[in-house]
């Protein structure tokens, strides 16, 4: 191994130890060691040191093929030795710069979408619903409307009947079977003034839940 060679080497594998350093900073900044899952956290460093080995034994066989000497080691400790004293700070305020910009990057762009894109929908989501809403609000209107001008015309055009089974019939059918009868027709009653208000309450809901 020629001089050059050697010279190279040493350069390289310093230059190796000031990534290295870089790397296990960058590495402490991404995974969060107390909130990691130990199983997890054994993954993460035994593929970290993997990757840093085969990256410099590639360095390596570049500049010697791959040749070992005590003076690889001392040329890594070296350059991390510089990382750690003279970059090791400013290369964690520029780290974090550059996450807080990509944060924020992300956090505009996901706005964006979903302005561009998903705010859209849910106002056609919005409008079809309030369409299907109006539409069942304004048929059961319909349907009460109709059912109390049948009951009126019905109740005008059999009233001489009425009067005529009231006096005939309705006296002399036993007292629990009329109380049956005005039990069904108040349940009745009930009924349609709970759906009227199940209808509200519907609208209501839906009305505070596209206003948040």
């Amino acid at each position: 191994m020629t001089l050059t060679v050697q010279f190279y080497t040493m350069l390289s594998m310093a230059a190796m130890g000031i990534w290295l350093g870089a790397s296990l900073d960058t590495y402490k900044l991404f995974v969060d060691r107390k909130k990691t899952a130990k199983w997890l956290l054994i993954i993460h460093d035994l593929l970290f040191w993997v990757v840093q080995g085969l990256l410099f034994f590639y360095v390596l066989l570049l500049t010697n093929e791959g040749e070992f000497r005590l003076y690889i080691f001392l040329a890594v400790a070296l350059g991390f030795s510089m990382y750690q004293a003279l970059m090791k700070q400013l290369y964690i305020k520029v780290l974090r710069i550059i996450m807080t910009i990509m944060y924020k990057t992300v956090l505009m762009l996901k706005r964006m979408v979903m302005s561009i894109v998903f705010q859209p929908i849910r106002w056609g989501v919005a409008l079809i619903i309030s369409v299907i809403l109006f539409l069942l609000h304004s048929l059961l209107r319909l349907v009460r409307f109709m059912f109390r001008f049948v009951w009126k015309v019905l109740s005008i055009a059999c009233y001489p009947l009425i009067w005529l089974l009231n006096v005939t019939i309705v006296h002399r059918i036993p007292e629990k079977w009329r109380t049956t009868v005005k039990l069904f027709f108040s349940k009745g009653a009930g009924v349609l003034q709970g759906t009227k208000k199940l209808s509200r309450t519907i609208k209501t809901k839906w009305k505070q839940f596209w206003t948040k």
